[in-house]
């Protein structure tokens, strides 16, 4: 008698993807029309920076397709000397404000994802270490964190970029100062991560799957990578949804205050310090439409994660 039973088929794309429609993240998410708006404008904002190249009407860092006669042309006004129109006008020296927001736009992007990044590979490694060994291990890296909780982040972040360009020559450090710019954000927010993945840890450790696996001989990494790490990401994924604003607009300070990114890579941060120069003498638009834009994707990304951390918290629910 022959076995009539069929094989077992993978899981396809479209069963994935119901699964995600009838989920209840996606239930909430999908009955919250600030939440939804917030998605897209993130989306949009994202999307149009990434494709900076291609959407951007000129190239407004490139000194060659400049020119000096468009300077001070007011959004949506033909310029008097050349007759050129700009969407949202043009800074002292030509550049068009639109372009220079899609390219700023990369800049914050870029530092905010990578800092978040790093901020959380550091976090979650010093958490896990934390949580799992105790004794003077715990308290030193507690202790770590608890001094630099103890200040606030942007000046952490001062005093980190300040000594590493220090060390940095003189001639590599416009070159470095994206990667300086992520480092310094990245060690000013680890401690959330760590403190939040120490506690889950914890928790996780005591528990009989963990007692099982060190029985069955299982190594301390691989319970820590594929027994505790995967069932404390939860909370980290909301701690990274609203770092990642807090990472922006820090990255948008610090360049506001001179000491960001240089002037040839400009960031939103950037692009607000250059036209807050020029407020007060009638040429508004050139702070005022990257601030918006500043303030529409940090608060997309804020609402976002507050949506994120109360979706998932099942006391609530």
């Amino acid at each position: 008698m022959t076995d009539q039973t069929t094989p077992s088929t993978p899981p396809t794309n479209d069963g994935l993807v119901r699964r995600i429609l009838d989920s209840d993240l996606f239930y909430d998410f999908s009955r919250r029309p600030i939440i939804i708006l917030s998605a897209i404008l993130t989306l949009v904002i994202i999307l149009a920076a990434a494709l900076a190249p291609w959407i951007a009407p000129h190239t407004p860092f490139d000194p060659s397709t400049l020119n000096l006669m468009d300077g001070f042309t007011p959004p949506m006004q033909p310029n008097a000397f050349t007759g050129n129109l700009y969407w949202m006008g043009t800074d002292s020296q030509g550049r068009d404000i639109f372009s220079a927001i899609l390219y700023g736009a990369r800049i914050s992007l870029l530092v905010g994802f990578a800092a978040v990044a790093f901020a959380a590979i550091l976090g979650i490694t010093l958490g896990l270490i934390a949580g799992y060994k105790g004794g003077w291990v715990d308290t030193l890296i507690m202790r770590i964190a608890d001094v630099q909780l103890s200040f606030p982040a942007i000046l952490v972040a001062l005093l980190i970029f300040g000594i590493t360009k220090s060390l940095i020559p003189s001639e590599m450090q416009e070159q470095a100062a994206i990667y300086v710019l992520i480092l310094s954000i990245g060690l000013s927010d680890w401690v959330q991560y760590a403190r939040t993945v120490r506690s889950s840890t914890l928790a996780e450790k005591n528990k009989e799957y963990v007692q099982a696996a060190r029985l069955f001989g299982v190594s301390s990494i691989r319970i820590l990578a594929r027994h505790i790490l995967p069932n404390v990401m939860g909370p980290v994924l909301v701690i990274g949804t609203i770092g990642l604003a807090l990472a922006i607009i820090l990255e948008s300070t610090l360049s506001f205050l001179g000491v960001g990114v240089p002037a040839t890579q400009p960031s939103l941060g950037t692009l607000i310090r250059v036209g807050n120069e020029f407020l007060f003498s009638g040429e508004w638009w050139i702070t005022l439409f990257p601030g918006i834009t500043l303030l529409i994707l940090a608060l997309s990304v804020n609402l976002l994660g507050d949506w994120l951390r109360d979706a998932l918290n099942p006391r609530l629910r």
